[in-house]
């Protein structure tokens, strides 16, 4: 897939989790230096929340930056039963 934004090369993952796991596997996909945008969408397919992942040049994305995105993730863990992330990142 190209990014329309970049015209770069992105690659798409799509995990279907229950609410309960919505924070946590979260947290696990930002760990990873690739991901560009993480979207959550209901069981409908609507969008709930899109997430911009911005590396630092230490190459670690700060805690503090992330705690407003994982407490609206709260929120939403609250009101749907499942979600679906999609996560956009860069080929490795």
């Amino acid at each position: 897939m190209v990014d329309d934004r970049t015209g770069r090369e992105t690659k798409k993952d799509i995990f279907q989790v229950s609410s309960e796991k919505l924070v946590s596997k979260v947290r696990e996909i930002v760990q990873d230096a690739n991901v560009k945008k993480i979207i959550i969408k209901d069981h409908k397919g609507k969008v709930l929340l899109t997430i911009p992942v911005t590396w630092g040049a230490a190459g670690v994305i700060a805690t503090v930056v992330l705690a407003p995105w994982l407490a609206a993730l709260g929120a939403i863990a609250a009101l749907a039963a499942k979600c679906t992330i999609e996560v956009e990142k860069q080929p490795s």
